[in-house]
């Protein structure tokens, strides 16, 4: 008797269990819901129940059916940003979120120089990472949330996630690029921001990619997907990083995307830049909240195969040309900010903040910056000289008045010699010449592994590596 009255406590007890709203690892209190949107919740519970949500916020609830499966689904409206509320959930039996602010939300990911933590890595800082630290004050409505690393064969349902205040232990754990970020965004906008990181160091765009989308790409075997054995370093593989990191933040409520990486894509520059628009174009589809925006990092200056090799710039070549590919997308250049001696530079909040920059003119709609990089649109040829005209913004490019360097150019037999280039006064152009070569046919700047960045526009930001020519490179 005494066995059979255990057995039936524990079938109460897993009853129980199984009636209980089970939301997905990245709701949870301390939580930043993106505001005035129709948030997305999901979850599980009983088959055939009902899951009633009551936001603090509203006198209305929510109600979602539960699927013969145990799935359920509701869009939570929210209001204008603000909190902290509470959210109760229940199918007869309550859950409760608590400390939940209503902002801005953006999902940040990539490889290494995503992941690298505000406190840094080891013997390679993040500069002014300690005022960062210790100056972070939990009131601050920031909240900050990192998804611990996993691969997966097939798309997963549950990721391991936590979302954290704005304490000193949570901000040196935390990406750097994405909390500088969401710092000075917060710091302008006045709301609460929120960023959840999914991020994996030295992995190719492919594992972020999933098996539909990948499916484009005849070069990739994704034979090993369906293959019961083990996998050899599978976060380097196609699809692992999207199953395991990706997919289960969908269709979680975001802004927008920011990404950083593409040293891991560095040998193969053609693939890559066919790559990130079916990349991003995936993005949009699963998250299904229409063109949302995007915004990625340009890789920085690094020696890789040699200083004044051109790996490194066929890569940013690559990646300058997807702002014409990739709708509603921005690049924050760091051709002034990279280390020839450290793929992971230390000047990170100069790169959130040029993220920054392009979220708060080109999404949030504010006037009186450049936040876009100047990019080479046309070359004209007039008595031994090559003219160059950019699409920037009305106050040109810069510094005028300086001889720039960096410049190369050749003549019809492509050889390349050095060259010297001034802003014309009043126009968005430049002026390159070079005394050997004088019928100029093509003009190339930068176009190093480790470059000088000599041209900016009149808000700082520099202009990319860059060629006119499309000769083949070796």
């Amino acid at each position: 008797m005494k066995r059979i009255l255990l057995t039936l406590a524990a079938l109460g007890t897993a009853l129980t269990m199984q009636a209980k709203v089970v939301l997905p690892g990245i709701f949870g209190d301390n939580m930043v819901l993106q505001q005035q949107s129709e948030a997305q919740f999901w979850g599980k519970a009983a088959p055939g129940k009902k899951v009633t949500i009551r936001p603090s916020w509203s006198t209305q609830g929510i109600t979602a059916n539960v699927g013969k499966d145990g799935r359920w689904r509701a869009a939570v409206p929210t209001p204008e940003a603000g909190g902290p509320y509470t959210i109760e959930l229940s199918d007869g039996e309550r859950l409760t979120l608590r400390d939940v602010l209503i902002g801005e939300v953006w999902l940040c990911s990539g490889q290494s120089n995503m992941e690298m933590p505000v406190h840094g890595f080891p013997n390679q800082p993040v500069e002014g990472s300690a005022e960062a630290i210790i100056r972070a004050r939990a009131a601050t409505p920031i909240r900050l949330c990192t998804v611990k690393r996993s691969t997966a064969r097939t798309p997963q349902e549950e990721c391991a996630a936590q979302w954290l205040k704005h304490t000193p232990e949570a901000v040196a754990g935390t990406s750097a690029t994405a909390y500088y970020f969401a710092r000075y965004l917060q710091s302008v906008l006045d709301v609460p921001v929120g960023v959840i990181v999914t991020c994996w160091g030295g992995t190719p765009v492919e594992a972020w990619m999933d098996r539909e989308t990948m499916s484009g790409f005849k070069e990739f075997d994704l034979s090993f997907l369906d293959n019961p054995d083990q996998i050899d370093r599978p976060q380097y593989k196609p699809c692992g990083l999207y199953n395991g990191m990706i997919a289960p933040l969908v269709p979680y409520t975001v802004k927008g995307f920011l990404w950083y990486q593409g040293e891991s894509n560095r040998p193969n520059p053609t693939q890559y830049r066919a790559l990130m628009p079916a990349f991003v174009k995936m993005l949009r589809e699963r998250w299904a909240q229409g063109e949302l925006p995007f915004y990625y990092v340009q890789i920085a200056p690094y020696r890789y195969d040699g200083p004044n090799a051109i790996s490194g710039a066929l890569l940013r070549e690559a990646q300058l040309h997807n702002l014409k590919d990739i709708p509603s997308s921005g690049m924050a250049v760091t051709l002034d900010i990279g280390d020839e001696g450290c793929i992971h530079p230390a000047k990170k909040e100069e790169v959130g903040t040029r993220l920054a920059w392009l979220a708060l003119s080109k999404t949030y709609g504010m006037k009186g910056i450049d936040a876009d990089t100047p990019v080479c649109e046309k070359m004209e040829v007039a008595d031994g000289k090559a003219y160059l005209t950019f699409a920037t913004g009305p106050d040109g490019l810069a510094p005028y008045g300086r001889t720039l360097t960096g410049f190369e150019m050749a003549g019809a037999d492509r050889v390349f010699h050095p060259a010297t280039a001034r802003i014309e006064k009043g126009k968005s152009r430049l002026i390159v010449a070079c005394d050997a070569v004088p019928e100029p046919v093509a003009v190339r700047y930068a176009f190093r592994n480790v470059p000088e960045a000599t041209l900016f526009n009149t808000s700082g930001i520099p202009a990319s590596s860059f060629r006119t020519d499309d000769w083949e490179v070796k």
